[in-house]
């Protein structure tokens, strides 16, 4: 245990007291996710009126109009329970992908997923859990805390996958293995010959768990995605969210699309309503609302490409992505990328530093508004210039 132990008068020896703060050794140090900063923080450092956060990966539309309107009108069941299990939900998920319903889980963020198949899946002392360095912290986070060892196979120098070194590091303790595509923070996306050829080669016992956080902004899902196929590979697990193209980041609603049987025993595990009933409704208007979603798509697409192109001018490295950001490093005229995020701040504009994972020389901007995306390429322009 990390805190201090005492002793009692009667208490059995070699069994010492601990105090009310001990903790599992898991815990000690435990470093927690990093999120980016947000608007009011910013607003209130620098005194500013208006801030542009282009950190997190976020809907660059914000909410659906029908979004909206669907929770003012349900907004009177607030005081209500959702359903258990969120038939409605899971059945909607569903249908949008063509799958069985018995095979979605939704959960509070598709972390609450990630969080219960590590927990459901993986023994402590027994088990290994295997991804690519960077990767998404969460990975890492609720594996080390569930006691479970985790490993991590470098990313090669291009920020694609290095598929024989993450193989080398598997073994028939392997419970589960990551894959993050379109990845973050590069917006690395693989071709899906290479997505099948992984779950092919994993020992029978291991659960490939592909996250398609990103997949909808990739343009053909069908060249990079195995989700279509998903009942060709009994290994197969698929993890979604619709706080990106769905634009409901604040209300923590994610899904796994899993083997039946392990879609059963996370159901059994999950905390009860852990999806709220307002995020439930919300999660079926967004379902319905094409129109919204091929305009995020549209405008992603095309900022995307705007962001790519200012930055290549500016003389910035831009690497390639097909999620809704880019990662950069800043042109050679930059000081650092630090310098340029600082700047950035005071001039009232959020981009994310990747020091968090690994990569302090390197900077991560979401797609934003078009005017939110110049409003960036002139001031990292000017700033860049002037250093």
């Amino acid at each position: 245990m990390c805190a201090d132990k005492t002793a009692s008068a009667g208490a059995p020896t070699g069994l010492p007291l601990a105090s009310p703060s001990a903790v599992r050794p898991e815990v000690c140090g435990f470093k927690p996710y990093t999120p980016g900063l947000s608007i009011d923080e910013i607003r209130d450092r620098y005194g500013l009126a208006h801030v542009i956060k282009l950190a997190s990966n976020e809907n660059p539309l914000g909410t659906s109009p029908v979004v909206q309107h669907a929770l003012r009108h349900k907004a009177d069941l607030a005081f209500r329970y959702a359903q258990s299990g969120n038939p409605r939900l899971t059945a909607a998920i569903a249908a949008h992908h063509g799958v069985p319903a018995e095979r979605v889980v939704a959960g509070n963020g598709s972390d609450e997923i990630i969080d219960l198949i590590v927990r459901v899946r993986a023994v402590p002392g027994v088990h290994n859990v295997v991804a690519f360095n960077p990767c998404f912290s969460i990975y890492e986070l609720q594996t080390r805390l569930a006691g479970v060892e985790f490993r991590q196979a470098p990313l090669a120098a291009d920020f694609s996958f290095d598929w024989d070194g993450l193989m080398a590091l598997v073994d028939d303790a392997t419970a589960v293995v990551f894959v993050t595509t379109p990845d973050n923070p590069s917006g690395f996306c693989p071709p899906v010959a290479d997505l099948e050829r992984l779950a092919r080669a994993l020992p029978s016992g291991c659960l490939l768990v592909v996250d398609e956080a990103y997949m909808d902004f990739c343009g053909d899902e069908s060249a990079h995605s195995l989700l279509a196929r998903i009942d060709e590979f009994p290994n197969l697990a698929v993890l979604r969210t619709f706080s990106k193209s769905f634009g409901l980041a604040g209300l923590r609603l994610g899904y796994g699309i899993l083997p039946v049987q392990l879609a059963d025993y996370l159901r059994r595990v999950r905390l009860p309503f852990s999806v709220n009933i307002l995020a439930e409704e919300a999660g079926l208007a967004a379902l319905a609302d094409d129109v919204f979603r091929a305009e995020t798509l549209r405008v992603t697409s095309e900022g995307r490409a705007a962001l790519t192109a200012g930055l290549t001018a500016l003389g910035c490295h831009v690497y390639p992505s097909k999620a809704n950001f880019v990662m950069f490093r800043p042109a050679p005229t930059c000081k650092s990328a630090a310098h340029l995020f600082e700047e950035l701040l005071r001039r009232g504009i959020i981009i994310r530093p990747l020091k968090s994972y690994g990569l302090p020389d390197l900077l991560r901007v979401s797609v934003g508004s078009p005017d939110e995306n110049a409003a960036f390429l002139k001031a990292a322009g000017e700033i860049m210039a002037h250093v």
